[in-house]
């Protein structure tokens, strides 16, 4: 899906698989291999060796073990020593995919793989989860939030970051999902924004890899628009810029618009599938329940590209509080 997103908004991709797999997990069953480290290696050093490497962006998500975190690690170092002269040439945004809602699923040994690489990247996402593994903090309302940025910020140094999936008590009464982001300054101070959206009743599989996806795009869009900053180091806005004002703040308001409206068209496609079904007995059969209700929720992407490429941005950043 990630790569499909770039494509669908002019980016040149080298895709590095890390899995090939029949389907997404979301079926609850799939056939396929997991890519090793040294294939993943492998892959990139083909790639130099064509003279094809000259890349000014990284995308990382899911990786299957320690070791393949730790080569993907490596082909971004190195990526990012090539363009050394030349600041913010080269830019790594990285997805620490690790697990959700409390559970790890991957191997033990992948978090501590995270947290050695976390500190190289220009800009992380991870989820709340996520971000409670890497932080060490638990996160259980807004103060406990801040204080797992401010140590993301401060530990690791991470220019950027953004946390999806949050669920806390004190975001309201109303079925909504907020996404918290910050841009660090120049004495490792958080600037933290916040965006809420309304929440859509349906379970969807694929969205982590269209949010990182619309993030590469538009965050580079975003910088892009204001003077100078292409060519500062890891796109570090002065500190005289509030955090509503980032440009990590604008990519994500655009990157909510179009996931929202993509994934409300969908679940409009998904009622009218499931409608078909309407008085079956599933009893005994719950396994076809799940693969139609999985099929019926596959994100709309192919029919929506508009939605990817002109969304109308109803939600704005506010300042976290």
């Amino acid at each position: 899906m990630a790569t499909y997103v770039m494509q669908s908004l002019g980016c040149e991709v080298a895709a590095l698989n890390t899995v090939q797999f029949s389907n997404h997990l979301g079926y609850g069953q799939a056939k396929g291999t997991r890519a090793t480290a040294q294939e993943i290696t492998d892959l990139y050093t083909g790639l130099e060796e064509s003279g094809l490497s000259s890349f000014q962006m990284m995308l990382s998500g899911y990786l299957p073990g320690a070791a393949s975190v730790e080569a993907v690690g490596t082909i971004a170092r190195d990526l990012k020593y090539k363009a050394t002269m030349e600041p913010g040439n080269f830019f790594w945004v990285l997805d620490p995919v690790m697990g959700d809602n409390g559970k790890l699923y991957v191997a033990e040994d992948v978090p501590p793989a995270y947290k050695s690489l976390v500190r190289d990247a220009d800009l992380i996402l991870p989820n709340q989860f996520e971000a409670e593994t890497l932080s060490g903090v638990k996160i259980v309302d807004m103060e406990t939030l801040k204080a797992a940025i401010v140590t993301l910020h401060e530990e690791y140094r991470i220019p950027h970051i953004v946390v999806t999936s949050i669920t806390l008590p004190a975001l309201g009464a109303l079925p909504s999902l907020s996404v918290v982001g910050s841009t660090i300054t120049s004495t490792a101070e958080p600037r933290i924004f916040e965006i809420k959206i309304p929440a859509i009743d349906c379970f969807f599989s694929g969205t982590g890899d269209m949010f990182a996806a619309l993030m590469l795009v538009r965050l580079r869009e975003a910088v892009n628009n204001v003077e100078g900053l292409m060519k500062t180091k890891s796109w570090v806005s002065g500190d005289e810029v509030e955090a509503t004002e980032l440009p990590l703040a604008k990519a994500c308001e655009k990157v909510l618009a179009s996931m929202h409206e993509v994934l409300t068209r969908t679940k409009v496609r998904r009622d009218e599938e499931l409608e078909k079904y309407k008085g079956v007995d599933w009893e005994g059969d719950e396994k076809r329940k799940r693969l139609v209700e999985s099929k019926a929720a596959e994100v709309r992407l192919v029919r929506n590209l508009d939605c990817l490429r002109h969304p109308d941005v109803k939600f704005r950043a506010e300042r976290f509080s």
